[in-house]
């Protein structure tokens, strides 16, 4: 029982903390789940919040419930998926209640507009971080510009791109299978 509380606990922490959607939880997700509790590499966790991007749902969601199965079966995903989503809950529910009497604050308006700063520059980081981690050839940085410059300017789906690079790195690999079994024949 205690890993299913520390489970709840952890991705309750990240769920209360994490203002800005996806992006601005990487950072506390490595921190939490990677270098405090261990349950996951920094690979093994990229490639979690990639194939979470790609699936239907909230990214935390998704990841949570995945490192929760990962961690201690169907009442691990459970619980870290709670843990999460608590907070949200508990303070829509706060903020629904008193949304009118503070939506012309000064003072609020202008703290939400420096947590936003703050927010583009964790996922600023963030890009940071995994451009290093998955950028390791001349293919990686033909993708990253790519899939970055046709996320930017172009109207297709950003899911149409993760399948596309994921299509074209299996490729890659393919080939270079054949080729190093190639050479290991000569």
């Amino acid at each position: 029982m205690t890993k299913i509380s520390d489970l709840f606990t952890s991705f309750f922490k990240i769920g209360i903390l994490t203002y800005g959607g996806g992006l601005a939880m990487l950072p506390m997700l490595k921190r939490e789940v990677v270098e405090h509790r261990h349950w996951t590499t920094e690979e093994e966790l990229l490639d979690v919040y990639a194939i979470s991007q790609c699936t239907p749902g909230i990214i935390a969601v998704n990841t949570a419930t995945y490192i929760g199965y990962k961690e201690r079966g169907i009442a691990g995903g459970i619980f870290a998926t709670l843990g999460v989503i608590s907070p949200s809950l508990v303070i829509i529910c706060l903020v629904a209640s008193v949304l009118r009497q503070f939506m012309e604050n000064e003072i609020l308006l202008h703290a939400l507009a420096g947590v936003r700063i703050v927010v583009c520059a964790l996922m600023l980081n963030t890009v940071v971080t995994m451009t290093k981690k998955g950028v390791k050839d001349t293919l990686g940085i033909f993708l990253f510009l790519a899939a970055f410059l046709l996320a930017t300017f172009s109207p297709i789906p950003i899911v149409v791109l993760i399948i596309a690079a994921a299509c074209t790195g299996i490729l890659s690999q393919k080939i270079r299978n054949s080729r190093q079994s190639g050479d290991n024949r000569q």
